[in-house]
């Protein structure tokens, strides 16, 4: 069992930026995949980023890619969305999650383990 947390949401000024962090409960954290997954009201929740279990290959969603970065640490056990640049659109609820493996996961469903979010607006 994997348990998530993130942290570091809040308000932030468009064209600013935040750092979001997740930190996993558990010692096989190193060999998880890892997204990052966002959910507005009244929409549906969004694919971000993905990075895989060995710091390696990353994926980002169009509309994030060029001012989100993904990365991870796996000596602390946490994996980081540096957000710049944000837009009011960027505004969400953001959950990070871990799968058992794969490579490049876009889809909620094919992660096991979720956090329980981190509220993030950006504010024009």
């Amino acid at each position: 069992q994997v348990q998530l947390v993130e942290s570091g949401g809040g308000l932030v000024q468009a064209g600013g930026s935040l750092r979001l962090s997740c930190a996993a409960s558990t010692r096989t954290f190193s060999n998880s995949p890892m997204g990052w997954f966002r959910q507005a009201p009244g929409k549906a929740r969004e694919f971000v980023a993905t990075i895989s279990w060995s710091e390696g290959p990353t994926y980002y969603a169009d509309s994030v890619k060029g001012r989100f970065t993904i990365s991870r640490d796996n000596t602390k056990d946490t994996v980081y969305l540096q957000m710049n640049s944000p837009t009011p659109e960027d505004t969400a609820v953001y959950y990070c999650a871990a799968a058992r493996t794969g490579l490049g996961l876009r889809l909620p469903r094919e992660y096991e383990y979720w956090g329980q979010g981190t509220q993030v607006t950006v504010s024009s």
